[in-house]
């Protein structure tokens, strides 16, 4: 890939991934709610999720979407369905993602974190929207395309990675200064009120 090429490649989707939405938003509440460390095991899932979605947005689903258009409407509707859930539960300070007035994190499993970082990344229509609209720049139809598969995950995989840290790190900074101040119920309802916020920006953006 030309020089040119991959800078404009890296800067996109440097801005899709740091932009606020489902994925960042779970692994800012997780950072609040049960540290970076264990939200690495989200973060296994999520990444997952999202180089399945990229795989499949190169091979077709595009077309797929572009000709049911209910499809995207069903993604939209589900993936805001799911964070209103998991905001509401963080609200009455429930369910494995929120803070007990003890101020320890509920036990969540690896493998609890890690599907719901794929279903997370999977049910997510504006990944899926950004992909099918951005990829089809970055491939040359006159080279392999198993190769520029392989690179274009290795590059989109390791930015969202990297902005999922930034998402994580500053979650839980914030968690330490509201849990330090005793505002344990606070740190839940911000936490469930921007899984809220995005859930509403998905279904009606």
């Amino acid at each position: 890939m030309e020089s040119t090429l991959l800078i404009a490649l890296i800067t996109t989707f440097f801005f899709v991934s740091v932009t606020p939405g489902m994925c960042m938003t779970l692994a800012l509440t997780l950072g609040m709610t049960i540290g970076l460390r264990r939200t690495m095991w989200m973060m296994v899932g999520e990444l997952v999720g999202v180089g399945l979605v990229v795989v499949l947005s190169m091979v077709g689903v595009a077309a797929l979407v572009l000709q049911y258009p209910q499809l995207f409407i069903l993604l939209k509707l589900g993936g805001g369905a799911y964070l209103v859930y998991l905001g509401w539960q963080l609200w009455l300070s429930k369910g494995s993602l929120a803070i007990d007035l003890s101020g320890q994190a509920k036990p969540s499993g690896r493998w609890q974190l890690i599907s719901q970082g794929f279903i997370t990344a999977i049910v997510n229509p504006k990944g899926w929207a950004f992909f099918i609209a951005l990829l089809p720049p970055f491939i040359n139809l006159d080279k392999p395309l198993f190769t520029q598969l392989s690179f274009l995950l290795i590059v989109i995989l390791t930015i969202e990675f990297l902005c999922l840290i930034v998402y994580a790190t500053g979650g839980k900074s914030l968690g330490k200064l509201l849990q330090h101040h005793g505002n344990v119920r606070l740190l839940n309802r911000i936490a469930g009120t921007l899984m809220i916020g995005v859930a509403i920006w998905l279904i009606v953006g």
